[in-house]
């Protein structure tokens, strides 16, 4: 399970967006420029996030993308909806059954508990994060994650070492023992 590149890539085109902010407007070759996409794709993205609401498209000179509503309305879990979907749905099982007519373990299956419950915690998180949220800096989206319950590596307190900036130390090999003499 990942994100795939029309979420990311979409996404980044309505962050974009809403940098451009009220009376700023988008085109798709200045979009395809910013964002390093072909003008095709870059359109492609626009006309999912226009069909979804989250965009309005202006014809003419002056025209472009825009949101079609404020930031704070925007919520992420619905925009990656409209872009590809959940990562976890319950028919994903009846399309990994091998060569059985159904998967044999449809009955009794503590891997799609697994994936359950990864699902319902990404949408905890996405259901709470809106386009406002997404345009601050990187930082302030750090604080902003702390505040979501659960076991988030970017929690207050001491980083563990492994998130640590620079590269890991490694532990000192052991002193090895001299051998044995035999008398």
């Amino acid at each position: 399970m990942k994100l795939s590149a029309n979420e990311e890539y979409g996404l980044r085109c309505l962050v974009r967006i809403g940098y451009a902010g009220k009376g700023g407007s988008l085109t798709i070759p200045e979009m395809s420029h910013a964002e390093g996409v072909s003008p095709a794709y870059a359109a492609k993205i626009l006309r999912v996030l226009r069909k979804g609401g989250f965009v309005k498209a202006e014809r003419g000179k002056e025209g472009g993308y825009t949101l079609a509503r404020p930031p704070e309305s925007i919520v992420i879990a619905d925009v990656i909806g409209a872009l590809g979907g959940r990562l976890f749905e319950s028919k994903f099982c009846d399309s990994h059954a091998g060569q059985a007519p159904i998967c044999t373990r449809s009955v009794d299956c503590s891997v799609r508990s697994l994936w359950r419950a990864v699902q319902i915690a990404v949408d905890q998180v996405l259901s709470q994060a809106t386009l406002r949220d997404l345009l601050q800096n990187e930082e302030e989206m750090n604080s902003w994650v702390r505040t979501i319950p659960g076991p988030w590596p970017l929690a207050p307190g001491p980083r563990p070492l492994a998130l640590a900036p620079g590269p890991r130390p490694l532990a000192p090999a052991p002193d090895p023992q001299p051998p044995a003499t035999v008398p």
